[in-house]
């Protein structure tokens, strides 16, 4: 598998931007561009120059929103993403798949009807329609509270959407919503890969901690700060393509970012799987 994170500069380019990624050990990286791409060809030379990856192009928006408006322009901007990331040969331009509620990322009480698992069906296809894509996928980052949410229903969603251009992306901090998840993460990791393993094409790293306080309250951490089982999650991501990337994500500093992949490359190191 390859290992990849973000890198903070003062100056950003090409050159000091692989440079960076390299320095840090990371052969994994997400679309260094985002609407500006007079650069991208140098961008994509540099990576290519030192064995960088390009994981993902993020589409972050809401193609389920209510408002008719905010729905079509999220649609429209996921099929530009998708095209840069078919461009590049990125391995998944990811989103999630929105929320009916006013918070495009947030709950609903309608986000686990059937009418949005439909809608989320339809609105996928609009988008792996238009583009059509052979080098990437389009997938959908599961979340706590609208589909998917969990290794069901991402493979009902699979079989629903029936596109070649539909594919996996996995990060089970996001599907950690219980105690009773919580200390069972290396099952819920092991049956998702179970299921979805040959169409997974990218994934997330960050951790998740319990606290104390009523009601239950879960906080994103840095790996190795919390409970989710590493030693499974990479065990079973070494059975995949070794050009897989899990991308560090979330983090503010360099320092973090190091500190992160230390704790994963202690953990890969001490089972025997090589980063």
């Amino acid at each position: 598998m390859r290992l990849g994170g973000q890198v903070f500069l003062e100056q950003k380019d090409p050159d000091s931007w692989a440079k960076a990624l390299r320095e840090a050990g990371f052969r994994g990286a997400t679309c260094p561009v985002d609407d500006d791409i007079s650069a991208l060809d140098d961008y994509m030379k540099a990576a290519g120059d030192n064995d960088i990856l390009i994981s993902e192009v993020g589409a972050w928006s809401n193609p389920i929103s209510r408002n008719e408006r905010t729905r079509r322009e999220a649609i429209a901007y996921c099929i530009k993403r998708l095209e840069l990331a078919e461009r590049i040969g990125a391995q998944a331009c990811v989103n999630i798949a929105g929320s009916r509620g006013e918070q495009w990322d947030g709950p609903d009480p309608d986000n686990f009807s059937d009418d949005t698992f439909d809608l989320i069906v339809e609105t996928t296809r609009e988008i792996i329609d238009a583009v059509k894509p052979e080098r990437t996928v389009f997938a959908l980052e599961m979340m706590p509270w609208v589909f998917p949410d969990s290794a069901d229903t991402y493979l009902a969603l699979l079989k629903a959407i029936d596109r070649p251009g539909f594919g996996v992306h996995f990060d089970p901090v996001n599907i950690i919503s219980s105690p009773r998840a919580y200390y069972n993460t290396g099952a819920i990791i092991s049956d998702f890969f179970a299921k979805l393993g040959l169409h997974i094409r990218n994934c997330h790293a960050k951790d998740i901690r319990l606290g104390g306080k009523l009601t239950v309250h879960m906080d994103e951490v840095i790996p190795g700060q919390g409970m989710l089982d590493y030693r499974t999650y990479l065990t079973e991501l070494n059975k995949l393509h070794p050009d897989t990337t899990l991308i560090i994500e979330h983090l503010s500093t360099n320092d973090e970012y190091r500190q992160a992949a230390g704790y994963i490359r202690s953990i890969a190191k001490d089972i025997g799987i090589e980063i």
